[in-house]
Protein backbone atom coordinates (compact mmCIF):
# COMPACT_ATOMS: atom_id res chain seq x y z
CA UNK A 1 0.00 0.00 0.00
CA UNK A 2 1.14 3.55 -0.73
CA UNK A 3 3.11 5.30 2.00
CA UNK A 4 1.27 8.55 1.32
CA UNK A 5 -0.90 9.69 4.23
CA UNK A 6 -4.53 8.54 4.05
CA UNK A 7 -6.91 10.79 2.13
CA UNK A 8 -9.16 10.82 5.20
CA UNK A 9 -8.18 9.80 8.72
CA UNK A 10 -10.32 9.93 11.86
CA UNK A 11 -8.70 9.52 15.29
CA UNK A 12 -10.61 8.98 18.55
CA UNK A 13 -13.62 10.96 17.34
CA UNK A 14 -16.40 11.79 19.80
CA UNK A 15 -19.67 13.42 18.78
CA UNK A 16 -22.74 14.21 20.88
CA UNK A 17 -26.07 15.82 20.16
CA UNK A 18 -26.89 17.33 23.54
CA UNK A 19 -26.95 14.47 26.05
CA UNK A 20 -26.89 11.80 23.32
CA UNK A 21 -23.38 10.53 22.61
CA UNK A 22 -23.45 9.25 19.02
CA UNK A 23 -19.74 8.58 18.39
CA UNK A 24 -17.68 7.22 21.29
CA UNK A 25 -14.08 7.30 20.15
CA UNK A 26 -13.91 6.15 16.52
CA UNK A 27 -10.76 5.57 14.46
CA UNK A 28 -11.09 5.14 10.70
CA UNK A 29 -9.10 5.88 7.56
CA UNK A 30 -9.43 5.67 3.80
CA UNK A 31 -6.26 5.52 1.73
CA UNK A 32 -5.86 6.66 -1.86
CA UNK A 33 -7.89 4.38 -4.13
CA UNK A 34 -9.60 2.53 -1.28
CA UNK A 35 -13.33 1.95 -0.95
CA UNK A 36 -14.44 1.85 2.69
CA UNK A 37 -18.04 0.89 3.46
CA UNK A 38 -19.75 1.55 6.79
CA UNK A 39 -22.56 -0.76 7.84
CA UNK A 40 -24.65 -1.00 11.01
CA UNK A 41 -28.11 -0.52 12.41
CA UNK A 42 -29.96 2.80 12.25
CA UNK A 43 -28.59 5.07 14.96
CA UNK A 44 -25.19 3.37 15.09
CA UNK A 45 -23.41 6.58 14.01
CA UNK A 46 -22.57 5.83 10.36
CA UNK A 47 -24.00 8.95 8.76
CA UNK A 48 -22.81 11.14 11.63
CA UNK A 49 -19.26 9.85 11.16
CA UNK A 50 -19.43 10.60 7.44
CA UNK A 51 -20.69 14.13 8.10
CA UNK A 52 -17.95 14.70 10.68
CA UNK A 53 -15.35 13.59 8.11
CA UNK A 54 -16.68 16.23 5.70
CA UNK A 55 -16.92 18.86 8.49
CA UNK A 56 -20.68 19.16 8.03
CA UNK A 57 -20.92 18.28 11.73
CA UNK A 58 -18.65 19.52 14.50
CA UNK A 59 -17.15 16.88 16.81
CA UNK A 60 -16.28 17.44 20.45
CA UNK A 61 -13.04 15.47 20.69
CA UNK A 62 -10.56 13.71 18.42
CA UNK A 63 -8.85 14.54 15.15
CA UNK A 64 -9.91 14.75 11.50
CA UNK A 65 -7.05 14.71 8.99
CA UNK A 66 -7.14 15.28 5.24
CA UNK A 67 -4.05 13.93 3.43
CA UNK A 68 -2.11 14.17 6.69
CA UNK A 69 -3.24 17.73 7.47
CA UNK A 70 -5.13 18.02 10.75
CA UNK A 71 -8.21 20.22 10.99
CA UNK A 72 -7.52 23.29 13.16
CA UNK A 73 -10.01 23.61 16.01
CA UNK A 74 -10.90 26.45 18.37
CA UNK A 75 -12.81 26.04 21.61
CA UNK A 76 -13.43 22.72 23.30
CA UNK A 77 -16.19 20.25 24.03
CA UNK A 78 -19.61 21.36 22.83
CA UNK A 79 -18.10 24.73 21.85
CA UNK A 80 -15.42 23.25 19.56
CA UNK A 81 -15.52 24.53 15.98
CA UNK A 82 -13.13 24.45 13.01
CA UNK A 83 -10.82 27.43 13.38
CA UNK A 84 -9.86 28.13 9.76
CA UNK A 85 -12.75 28.74 7.29
CA UNK A 86 -10.39 28.57 4.29
CA UNK A 87 -9.16 25.16 5.40
CA UNK A 88 -12.75 23.94 5.82
CA UNK A 89 -13.68 25.11 2.32
CA UNK A 90 -10.59 23.48 0.82
CA UNK A 91 -11.29 20.16 2.53
CA UNK A 92 -14.99 20.18 1.69
CA UNK A 93 -14.36 20.91 -1.99
CA UNK A 94 -12.03 17.89 -2.07
CA UNK A 95 -14.55 15.57 -0.40
CA UNK A 96 -17.69 15.54 -2.53
CA UNK A 97 -20.77 14.21 -0.77
CA UNK A 98 -23.67 12.34 -2.35
CA UNK A 99 -26.75 12.43 -0.12
CA UNK A 100 -29.65 10.04 0.30
CA UNK A 101 -32.19 12.59 -0.94
CA UNK A 102 -30.27 13.87 -4.00
CA UNK A 103 -30.44 17.58 -2.92
CA UNK A 104 -30.64 18.88 -6.50
CA UNK A 105 -31.65 22.52 -7.05
CA UNK A 106 -35.21 22.37 -8.42
CA UNK A 107 -34.91 25.70 -10.27
CA UNK A 108 -31.79 24.64 -12.22
CA UNK A 109 -31.54 22.18 -15.09
CA UNK A 110 -29.53 19.01 -14.55
CA UNK A 111 -26.56 20.49 -16.43
CA UNK A 112 -26.75 23.69 -14.36
CA UNK A 113 -26.89 21.63 -11.15
CA UNK A 114 -23.71 19.78 -12.12
CA UNK A 115 -21.92 23.01 -13.12
CA UNK A 116 -22.98 25.17 -10.18
CA UNK A 117 -20.31 24.39 -7.56
CA UNK A 118 -17.23 24.31 -9.84
CA UNK A 119 -18.24 27.70 -11.30
CA UNK A 120 -19.43 29.50 -8.15
CA UNK A 121 -17.25 27.87 -5.46
CA UNK A 122 -14.06 27.11 -7.37
CA UNK A 123 -14.32 29.98 -9.86
CA UNK A 124 -13.71 27.76 -12.88
CA UNK A 125 -14.36 28.83 -16.46
CA UNK A 126 -18.03 28.03 -17.30
CA UNK A 127 -17.28 26.71 -20.81
CA UNK A 128 -14.60 24.37 -19.50
CA UNK A 129 -16.92 23.24 -16.68
CA UNK A 130 -19.79 22.65 -19.10
CA UNK A 131 -17.66 20.34 -21.23
CA UNK A 132 -16.63 18.40 -18.15
CA UNK A 133 -20.19 18.31 -16.76
CA UNK A 134 -21.50 16.82 -19.99
CA UNK A 135 -18.76 14.17 -19.86
CA UNK A 136 -19.76 13.20 -16.32
CA UNK A 137 -23.46 13.10 -17.22
CA UNK A 138 -22.53 10.72 -20.04
CA UNK A 139 -20.42 8.70 -17.62
CA UNK A 140 -23.41 8.09 -15.34
CA UNK A 141 -25.70 7.37 -18.29
CA UNK A 142 -27.92 10.46 -18.43
CA UNK A 143 -26.28 12.67 -21.07
CA UNK A 144 -29.70 13.06 -22.70
CA UNK A 145 -31.12 14.63 -19.52
CA UNK A 146 -28.78 17.64 -19.42
CA UNK A 147 -31.54 20.16 -20.20
CA UNK A 148 -34.23 18.48 -18.10
CA UNK A 149 -35.42 19.73 -14.70
CA UNK A 150 -34.91 17.51 -11.63
CA UNK A 151 -38.68 16.98 -11.28
CA UNK A 152 -38.72 15.38 -14.74
CA UNK A 153 -36.27 12.63 -13.73
CA UNK A 154 -36.83 9.39 -11.87
CA UNK A 155 -35.23 8.94 -8.46
CA UNK A 156 -32.47 6.82 -9.94
CA UNK A 157 -31.73 9.42 -12.60
CA UNK A 158 -31.69 12.20 -9.99
CA UNK A 159 -29.22 10.25 -7.87
CA UNK A 160 -27.00 9.67 -10.91
CA UNK A 161 -27.16 13.43 -11.58
CA UNK A 162 -26.08 13.99 -7.96
CA UNK A 163 -23.11 11.66 -8.53
CA UNK A 164 -22.17 13.56 -11.71
CA UNK A 165 -22.37 16.80 -9.69
CA UNK A 166 -19.99 15.33 -7.09
CA UNK A 167 -17.58 14.11 -9.78
CA UNK A 168 -17.54 17.50 -11.51
CA UNK A 169 -15.76 18.95 -8.45
CA UNK A 170 -12.96 16.47 -9.28
CA UNK A 171 -12.57 15.62 -5.59
CA UNK A 172 -9.92 13.58 -3.81
CA UNK A 173 -12.68 11.33 -2.41
CA UNK A 174 -16.39 10.69 -2.80
CA UNK A 175 -18.59 10.28 0.28
CA UNK A 176 -21.90 8.44 -0.18
CA UNK A 177 -24.59 8.60 2.51
CA UNK A 178 -27.08 5.79 1.86
CA UNK A 179 -27.17 6.62 -1.87
CA UNK A 180 -29.70 3.91 -2.77
CA UNK A 181 -32.01 3.79 0.25
CA UNK A 182 -34.58 6.25 -1.18
CA UNK A 183 -34.95 4.21 -4.39
CA UNK A 184 -37.05 1.23 -5.35
CA UNK A 185 -35.08 -1.94 -6.25
CA UNK A 186 -35.09 -1.41 -10.03
CA UNK A 187 -33.84 2.18 -9.83
CA UNK A 188 -31.40 1.17 -7.09
CA UNK A 189 -29.53 -1.05 -9.54
CA UNK A 190 -28.91 1.91 -11.89
CA UNK A 191 -27.08 3.70 -9.09
CA UNK A 192 -25.30 0.56 -7.85
CA UNK A 193 -23.83 0.07 -11.34
CA UNK A 194 -22.42 3.62 -11.35
CA UNK A 195 -20.88 3.14 -7.89
CA UNK A 196 -19.31 -0.17 -8.95
CA UNK A 197 -17.87 1.48 -12.07
CA UNK A 198 -16.34 4.24 -9.93
CA UNK A 199 -14.85 1.65 -7.56
CA UNK A 200 -13.34 -0.20 -10.50
CA UNK A 201 -11.65 3.05 -11.58
CA UNK A 202 -9.79 3.14 -8.27
CA UNK A 203 -11.54 6.18 -6.83
CA UNK A 204 -11.30 6.82 -3.11
CA UNK A 205 -14.77 6.40 -1.61
CA UNK A 206 -16.43 6.11 1.78
CA UNK A 207 -19.86 4.58 1.54
CA UNK A 208 -22.59 4.39 4.18
CA UNK A 209 -24.95 1.70 2.96
CA UNK A 210 -27.69 -0.71 3.99
CA UNK A 211 -26.92 -2.81 0.88
CA UNK A 212 -24.70 -5.65 2.08
CA UNK A 213 -24.18 -6.98 -1.43
CA UNK A 214 -22.93 -3.60 -2.63
CA UNK A 215 -20.58 -3.34 0.39
CA UNK A 216 -19.26 -6.83 -0.32
CA UNK A 217 -18.77 -6.17 -4.04
CA UNK A 218 -17.02 -2.79 -4.01
CA UNK A 219 -15.21 -2.46 -0.69
CA UNK A 220 -11.59 -2.93 0.26
CA UNK A 221 -12.55 -2.47 3.92
CA UNK A 222 -15.93 -2.82 5.65
CA UNK A 223 -16.49 -1.11 9.00
CA UNK A 224 -19.31 -2.30 11.27
CA UNK A 225 -20.51 0.37 13.71
CA UNK A 226 -22.59 -0.46 16.78
CA UNK A 227 -23.75 2.11 19.32
CA UNK A 228 -21.14 4.67 18.31
CA UNK A 229 -18.14 2.35 18.27
CA UNK A 230 -16.44 0.25 15.62
CA UNK A 231 -17.32 -3.29 16.60
CA UNK A 232 -15.45 -4.97 13.77
CA UNK A 233 -13.63 -4.03 10.56
CA UNK A 234 -11.70 -5.77 7.81
CA UNK A 235 -11.93 -7.05 4.24
CA UNK A 236 -15.47 -7.96 3.14
CA UNK A 237 -14.51 -11.63 2.83
CA UNK A 238 -13.77 -11.67 6.57
CA UNK A 239 -16.66 -9.56 7.81
CA UNK A 240 -19.31 -11.25 5.71
CA UNK A 241 -17.68 -14.67 5.49
CA UNK A 242 -16.48 -15.14 9.07
CA UNK A 243 -17.83 -12.44 11.41
CA UNK A 244 -16.04 -12.59 14.76
CA UNK A 245 -18.41 -10.71 17.07
CA UNK A 246 -21.82 -11.90 18.14
CA UNK A 247 -23.30 -8.47 17.42
CA UNK A 248 -22.17 -8.55 13.78
CA UNK A 249 -23.45 -12.11 13.40
CA UNK A 250 -26.86 -10.96 14.67
CA UNK A 251 -26.85 -7.93 12.38
CA UNK A 252 -26.00 -9.97 9.26
CA UNK A 253 -28.64 -12.58 10.16
CA UNK A 254 -31.23 -9.82 10.47
CA UNK A 255 -30.31 -8.29 7.11
CA UNK A 256 -30.57 -11.67 5.39
CA UNK A 257 -33.99 -12.27 6.94
CA UNK A 258 -35.27 -8.84 5.90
Amino acid sequence: MSQQPPVIEIRDLHKSFGELEVLKGVDMLARQGQVVSMIGSSGSGKSTLLRCANLLEDSQQGEVLFKGEAVHWRGSGMHRRPGDPKQVLRIRTNLSMVFQQFNLWSHLTILQNVMEAPVTVLGRDPKEVEDRARQYLAKVGIADKADAWPAQLSGGQQQRAAIARALCMEPEALLFDEPTSALDPELEQEVVKVIKDLANEGRTMILVTHDMRLAADVSDIVVFLHKGRIEEEGPPSELFGAPKTERLQQFLSATKAA
